[in-house]
């Protein structure tokens, strides 16, 4: 006799199961409940017939591991220098990625320039949700982008059966779908944008992805938390995700926080123009003033993005308190840290600080709390711009400032040295425990320092 099977609804986020459907799960989440049937012994989904999962096929069972057929990822430049660096090489065929950033960030121009160039070499279709087929072609024509007239396809519809429909049609190798927000599935219920729809818009065009060797880019928005806005299943269905992020300047900043089929260590900074998302091979350039005059408070250290070591230069400015309090402004840099430096200039070196204090990064780049490695250089700017000194622009200054007035090590210490070295510096001053007998043979006098008196008689 047949076990006698009832309908549940299930959390897919806590597991908590209620006999009739609900828009909110007891845990607080949205849309998240799923129809289950329940025996007496398990609980089985009920899924709609021919949905397959996130990789388009199925399982077939079990199988042995020699019986697999490994098939080796094929990756193609893309034409954008820093992307091909942050994808490790180049696009992956058949790969689904998302890509992610404030409104303004560059996406949509990031990835007409993308599709301008994969159109050169394959049937491409951009399809836009969220603007009309004028407004991109525009875009393309003010950018002057270099495309290929008879294998580029536009295409503005919202559905996402009839995207599939003429990425089939019209043999598409390479699609943009601009955004995952705006699209909606008919084997969804919801509004546009909303978490049933986020995931079955996905799901749909990943499936298809693979099952075609399609290889795919997918803009979503974000909250403002500066994360995706939809399910956190969105990010396990892709293969890679990228993320713009923008500084107070032209300069964007875009990392990998999920790739299949490469690291995440590496950045790519690009720079926003009239012209575009420009890759910038030598971001150094552009975080160094290039002033020709030595003048006091400034100091230029060596940071690290991901795997590339990048030179900038710090500013700080010291003037006359006129009011009650003194002043301390810092733009791209941590507030909180910059108190402690002060502090610990004032505990181990008796330096008196009265004066309005003002920090800046040259370029407009933000740095990171985790970043430590320049809190010599901030206080080597702030002791030039007090005291009137000039540190000459030769000079390369690294390394972690503890609260003992200890100089503590930082990471990639000889990849960081060598990077100055090869622009030009000639004085480099890194942390003791940092020092190795490879620094000495770059072309650089490097000095290694154990507390912040070694670096005050340096620059005295």
């Amino acid at each position: 006799m047949a076990k006698a099977s009832k309908t549940q609804f299930v959390c897919t986020d806590c597991g908590h199961s209620t006999a009739r459907w609900q828009g909110q799960c007891i845990c607080g989440s949205w849309n998240t409940m799923q129809e289950m049937r329940v025996t007496s012994s398990k609980v089985v989904s009920v899924k709609p017939t021919g949905v397959l999962g996130y990789a388009g096929g199925n399982s077939q069972g079990a199988k042995k591991f020699s019986e697999v057929e490994s098939v080796e990822a094929h990756k193609a430049p893309s034409g954008i220098g820093e992307l091909d660096r942050v994808l490790c090489g180049g696009i992956t065929s058949g790969s689904v990625n998302i890509i992610s950033g404030d409104p303004g960030a560059g996406k949509t121009t990031l990835l007409s320039d993308l599709i301008a160039n994969r159109s050169q070499h394959m049937a491409s279709l951009y399809c836009t949700a969220e603007e009309s087929l004028s407004q991109f072609k525009n875009r393309v024509e003010r950018l002057k982008l270099k495309f290929n007239e008879e294998q580029l396809f536009l295409l503005s519809e919202t559905s996402v059966e009839l995207i599939i429909e003429q990425l089939e049609l019209n043999k598409i190798k390479f699609a943009v779908i601009d955004s995952i927000q705006a699209v909606v599935s008919e084997n969804a219920n919801g509004s546009p944008g909303s978490p049933s729809q986020v995931k079955a818009a996905a799901q749909a065009l990943t499936q298809y992805c693979k099952q075609n060797n399609v290889t795919m880019f997918i803009i979503a928005h974000v909250n403002k938390n500066n994360e995706i806005a939809g399910p956190q299943t969105l990010v396990h269905i892709v293969d890679a995700l990228l993320h713009i992020d923008t500084n107070d300047g032209q300069i964007r900043t875009l990392r990998a926080n999920k790739n299949r089929f490469g690291d995440v260590d590496t950045v790519g900074i690009f720079r926003m123009c009239e012209k575009g998302m420009i890759s910038v091979d030598n971001p150094s350039e552009i975080f160094l003033s290039g002033s020709s005059n030595d003048s006091p408070g400034s100091a230029i250290t060596c940071i690290r993005k991901g795997n590339r070591n990048i030179l900038l230069e710090i500013q700080c400015l010291t003037t006359d308190n006129e009011a009650e309090y003194p002043q301390r402004v810092c733009v791209g840099l941590n507030m909180n840290r910059i108190k402690m430096l002060t502090g610990v200039l004032r505990k181990h070196t008796k330096t008196k600080i009265f004066h309005d204090t003002f920090f800046n990064i040259v370029g407009g780049l933000k740095i990171d709390e985790s970043e430590t490695c320049i809190d010599l250089a901030i206080v080597a700017a702030l002791l030039s711009s007090l005291n009137e000194f000039v540190i000459p622009r030769t000079t390369c200054i690294m390394g972690e400032l503890s609260l003992n007035g200890d100089i503590r090590p930082i990471d990639s210490g000889v990849p960081r040295v060598k990077e100055a070295a090869q622009h030009g510096f000639k004085q480099i001053y890194v942390p003791h425990r940092n020092y190795h007998k490879s620094m000495q043979g770059l072309g650089a006098n490097v000095t290694p320092i154990k507390t912040i008196h070694d670096l005050l008689g340096a620059l005295a």
